[in-house]
Order: structure tokens, then sequence, then C-alpha cells
């Protein structure tokens, strides 16, 4: 019983951090995006296609969480985007706190998207809320269509999915249609694209979805 109350007040006090995180993104009137996945399923490569097809056009700015090193946050940098790095030192997923520390160091004003991403992880990162205004969860191909029913929290927290990796699927055993059917399955509303970050299939669709979500945040 007694750890049960212990993950209560640790929950209840990182949900009333996201709630202020997400009142100051509402100030701010920018789309924070909290993207989520396994590791390796390309989520950082996914940010960099995202950044150089859509950097001249809106301010971006990145908030990188991983358990050791900054290399995502070297690797983000490059696009000329701000990016804050956040090292957990072990911990499994990023906390409102976290987020809140970090975007700090950001000038919020100049900021349209948010893109926050979090630790490879599909347990822990469903469970606490950073103040985003959505999950995007990335499944690569690679992973097996059975993710969404091993880790079904996440995939009923989320409001889009990525499935990555589409220009494997000549050499894997893997088809697109049933991670489509068991992911709808535990979130019939979720939004499913299906791209190749490092081909760049699927990727104008993306952003162009992105670009349409932020005019309709700013009208």
């Amino acid at each position: 019983m007694s750890i049960v109350t212990i993950e209560r007040k640790v929950l209840e006090k990182n949900d009333a951090l996201a709630a202020s995180n997400r009142q100051m993104f509402a100030r701010h009137r920018l789309l924070a995006l909290n993207i989520v996945s396994s590791p390796g399923a390309g989520k950082t490569t996914l940010l960099e296609a995202t950044i150089d097809r859509l950097k001249h056009h809106v301010r971006i700015a990145v908030v990188e969480g991983d358990v050791q090193t900054d290399i995502d946050a070297q690797r983000v940098a490059r696009y000329g985007v701000p990016v804050v790095q956040i090292v957990t030192n072990g911990g499994c997923h990023l906390e409102a706190g976290l987020v809140a520390a970090a975007v700090d160091r950001l000038d919020l004003d100049a900021v349209d998207l948010l893109l926050i991403e979090n630790v490879g992880n599909l347990v822990c990162p469903a469970n606490f809320d950073l103040g985003e205004a959505m999950k995007v969860v990335v499944l690569s191909t690679t992973e097996g269509a059975d993710k969404p029913l091993k880790y079904p929290a996440m995939f009923r927290r989320a409001s889009v999915l990525i499935i990555n990796k589409v220009d494997l699927l000549p050499y894997i055993d893997a088809d697109v249609g049933t991670i489509r059917r068991y992911a709808r399955q535990i979130n019939p509303k979720l939004l499913v694209f299906e791209t190749s970050a490092t081909t760049g299939a699927g990727i104008p669709e993306w952003c162009d979805w992105l670009l349409s979500t932020l005019t309709a945040g700013h009208a």
C-alpha cells in the first residue's frame, strides 16, 4: 500500500507541474509535442528530417532527453535550432519539472513548435505528462506489429502514431496493416503516418499536418 501511495504522490506532483507547463506553452502560443518511442525507432532522425523541412517556415526549438550523453542534441544543433539537453543519469523518462527547467533556457516568444524527444522507453513516459499538447509515438517497422498490444498505455495516450523505417519493409517480416489494426484496436482515434526518416518518404505529409495544426492553433 505504501508503494501505491508514493507513486500517486509522485504522479500528482508531476501533473501539477505539467499543468503549469501547459499554461506557459498556451501563453506563448506554441505547440509542444512529446515524441516517444522505444530505443532505436528513429526519433532523432525523424526530428532531423522534420526540422530540415520546416526550419525556414516555423520557429522550432528542441528539448532532448537521454539517459547519458548529449549526442542527439549535437545532431539536432547542426540544423541551427535552439536545443536543450536533459541527461537523466539513468532515469527512464522525462518529468514535467525537468522540462520546465529546460525550457527556462529558451526564448519561448521565439518558438512556434517545441519538440520534446523523450527517453527511449514505451513504459514510464506513458504515465508522465510533460504539459505537451499531444504525445507522438514512433514505432519502427523492425520492432514487430505487436508493440501496441504489449504497451497499450502508451498507444492509448498518444494522439499520433508514426510508423517509421518503411523503407525496410521489403527486407523484413512486417505488415503495416497489422500495426495499424493493433494500434487502432487500442486507440481508434490515432492519426497514423508512414515514414522513412532516412529516405524522406512520408515526411512531407507529416510536416504538412504539423503546419496545419500550428495554423489552426494560432487561429
